[in-house]
This record gives C-alpha cells, structure tokens and sequence, in this order.
C-alpha cells in the first residue's frame, strides 16, 4: 500500500484492489477516507518548517502553486494546517484535474496556474509519482523524504535532489536548484 501512496485516490485503489474491485468499492472507500481523515484532522500538522519554506520562496519572489489530489473537504483542512493561503500563488486539486499522479496533468494544471514554463519551474514532492508526473510535463523535481520512499528510489525516478525534509531543503535554500 505504501508504494502506492502519492497517486490519486482512484489509481491507488486500482493499484491495490485491481481495477474490476476498485470500481466496485471506489466510492465507497473513498467515502470512508474522507469521513476518517475529516474526523482526525486535529492530530494534522505541518512537516517541521514547511510553511517556513513556502513562505521564504515566495518572499523572493517565487510562484507557489500547490498541487494535491485531496478532496475539497480535505484540502480546507490542509490548507488550515498550513495555514500559508496568503504566499500561495494558486492551488490545484482533484477537482482540477481529470488524471491523477503520475500521469503529468496536475502538474501542467499547476503550470499554468504559475504561468510558469517548465524549464523555469521546479516541483518540490515526496512520492515516486511525484517526480513521474512532473518528469512527464517536463518540469525538475527536487524530493523530500517525508513520503517515506527512499532517496535511491526518487533519483532513480529522475528526482534532480533529494533532502531528508522540507527543514533541510530551507536550510540548504541558497545552494538548491530552487535558487540557482
């Protein structure tokens, strides 16, 4: 399950379950997640600086887009969480988008909410089917740790850096690709 995890819920539940019981169950467990997710989300908290980082890259003078496959009830809480709505530039989520990571529309949908080229973007994520997505669209992707997937298995997948979190890619800022 957990080299699942990163790709849109309905990828994820075919990955898992096949497709035949995935479109059986799909909505059913999907409702249950939401339900369980909502009914937890006072235990959420933000990766150590993360809001740091959006914040300091935005403050000079960055594009942030944030790009998740969450559902409307689940991205109000993460953007409570985080609690950075006033540096982010705009947000795209699986309302957003017909196909999920790792297929590259979320990060094109990004894209354009950036109005941002490609070469002269970086995708900052923490799945495998992060840096596909963003690989596909033609777009570099610097990874975090914090999705539990190894940083052999992400450079492998194309990931230009990796950092153990986003506290280390803060600190490392002014020697990153984000910066030069």
């Amino acid at each position: 399950m957990h080299r699942a995890i990163g790709k849109g819920s309905g990828k994820l539940l075919s990955t898992l379950l096949g497709d035949e019981d995935a479109a059986r169950i799909g909505d059913e467990a999907k409702e249950l997640h939401s339900r369980f997710y909502l009914e937890t989300a006072d235990l959420l908290r933000p990766f150590d600086k993360a809001p740091d980082l959006l914040r300091t890259l935005a403050g000079r003078g960055m594009r942030v887009v944030l790009a998740t496959s969450a559902a409307p009830d689940e991205l109000k809480e993460l953007r409570r969480v985080l609690d950075v709505d006033d540096v982010i530039a705009g947000i795209v989520s699986g309302d957003d988008v017909e196909a999920t990571k790792p297929d590259p529309e979320p990060v094109l949908a990004a894209l354009e909410k950036a109005g941002t080229a490609p070469e002269d973007t970086i995708f900052v994520g923490d799945a495998v089917w992060d840096v596909h997505a963003a690989k596909k669209a033609g777009v570099r992707t610097v990874s975090v740790l914090s999705g539990g997937v190894g940083a052999a298995e992400l450079t492998e997948a194309g990931a230009v850096a990796v950092y153990d979190d986003a506290a280390a890619l803060l600190a490392g800022l002014d020697e990153s690709v984000l910066i030069s």
